[in-house]
C-alpha cells in the first residue's frame, strides 16, 4: 500500500515539475514576444495559459485521490497540502502571462531599452518560478529561502523600470500610455515574482511543518 502511495506522491511531483515548466516557457515567451513585437508568440503563451489551467485540474485530481484513498501520514499531508496551494500559484502566474501577451499584442513594432530590462525582469522572476517548484520537490529548504531571497531582485527591477518609465512620461507626455502598457507588464511580472515566493514559502511548510508568513 506505501509503495503505492509512494509512486502517486511521485507522480504528483512530476506534474508539479510540467506545470511550473509550463509558467516558466509561458515567461520566457511572453519576454521573447515583448522583445520581438512577435504577436504570434504572444498567442502562444495564452495557449499555454490554457495547459496550465488544465495542469491544476489534474493535480488537483491526483491530491485528492491521495487524500481520499490512501491514509497520509502528517508528512503527507503537508505535502498534498501545499501542492493544492501552490498550484493555485502557478494557475496565476498563467493567467499573468496571458494578460501580459494581451498588452503585448497592441503595443505595435514599438521597442526600446525598456522592453530588454522588462526581459531581464522576466528572466529572474522565471527562475524564481522554477527554483520554487524544484525545492519541492527535492524538499530543498535552502533552495526555498534563495527564491524567498531573489524577490527583492525582481522587486528592485520594478522600481528600476518604473522610475525610467515616469521618466518618460515627464520628457514626453505623448508617450504616456506606451509607458503604462510597459508599467503593467512590469507589474504583473513583480506579482509572478510574489506568487513564486508564496510558492517557496509552502515549501518551507511542506518541510518544516512552519509556514513562515502565517508566523511572522
Amino acid at each position: 500500500m506505501r509503495n503505492h502511495f509512494d509512486m502517486q506522491l511521485e507522480y504528483l511531483n512530476e506534474c508539479l515539475v510540467e506545470m511550473g515548466n509550463l509558467c516558466e516557457k509561458a515567461m520566457s515567451m511572453a519576454a521573447s514576444a515583448l522583445t520581438g513585437n512577435d504577436t504570434a508568440k504572444a498567442e502562444e503563451v495564452i495557449t499555454a495559459d490554457y495547459r496550465i489551467d488544465q495542469m491544476e485540474k489534474e493535480i488537483e485530481g491526483v491530491c485528492l485521490k491521495l487524500l481520499l484513498q490512501q491514509q497520509p501520514v502528517a508528512r503527507d499531508l503537508r505535502q498534498i497540502s501545499a501542492a493544492l496551494k501552490m498550484i493555485t500559484d502557478m494557475e496565476r502566474i498563467g493567467d499573468q502571462t496571458a494578460d501580459i501577451a494581451e498588452i503585448i499584442k497592441y503595443l505595435g513594432d514599438r521597442n526600446g531599452p525598456e522592453h530588454d530590462a522588462i526581459e531581464a525582469m522576466a528572466k529572474s522572476a522565471a527562475g524564481m518560478v522554477t527554483g520554487s517548484v524544484e525545492a519541492f520537490v527535492n524538499r530543498d529548504t535552502v533552495g526555498a529561502e534563495k527564491v524567498i531571497a531573489d524577490d527583492d531582485v525582481v522587486d528592485e527591477c520594478f522600481d528600476n523600470i518604473k522610475d525610467s518609465l515616469i521618466r518618460m512620461i515627464a520628457e514626453d507626455p505623448s508617450q504616456g500610455g506606451y509607458a503604462l502598457d510597459l508599467l503593467m507588464i512590469a507589474k504583473y511580472i513583480e506579482r509572478i515574482g510574489d506568487h513564486a515566493v508564496n510558492i517557496a514559502e509552502w515549501v518551507l511548510f511542506a518541510v518544516t511543518g512552519v509556514h513562515v508568513q502565517a508566523e511572522d
